[in-house]
């Protein structure tokens, strides 16, 4: 399995728009330059080794957070990126997700895709 620049890009640009901040003010706080920050988030660019651990720095996450979707054992990453979209949802909100969630786990064996 190779890297997903792509989703690298958008796992960076989900947590800083999460923590409020700019490309601008990542791009100071991880040594980049902003143009890169953006080239980095939509995915145009690869990054290197050095750049991945200062970004997560900057955005106080691990590495791992960043490139779960390239790793096959970050099954713990994902599942306390689901508890936290679901921490704030009220009953009824919740009760819609887990019904969402059944169906479209019913379908994806039913057809078999491996993600």
């Amino acid at each position: 399995m190779g890297l997903d620049y792509q989703a690298i890009g958008t796992r960076i640009r989900r947590l800083r728009k999460g923590k409020g901040i700019t490309q601008q003010t990542l791009a100071e706080l991880s040594d980049q330059e902003p143009s890169n920050i953006s080239h980095i988030e939509r995915g145009a660019t690869k990054l290197s080794l050095p750049t991945l651990v200062n970004i997560a720095n900057a955005l106080e996450v691990t590495v791992d957070e960043l490139l779960c979707d390239s790793l096959p054992a970050t099954r713990d990453v994902l599942e306390r990126e689901a508890a936290l979209l679901l921490a704030d949802c009220s009953h009824t909100e919740l009760k819609i997700i887990t019904r969402t969630i059944l169906a479209l786990k019913e379908s994806l064996r039913s057809t078999g895709p491996d993600l």
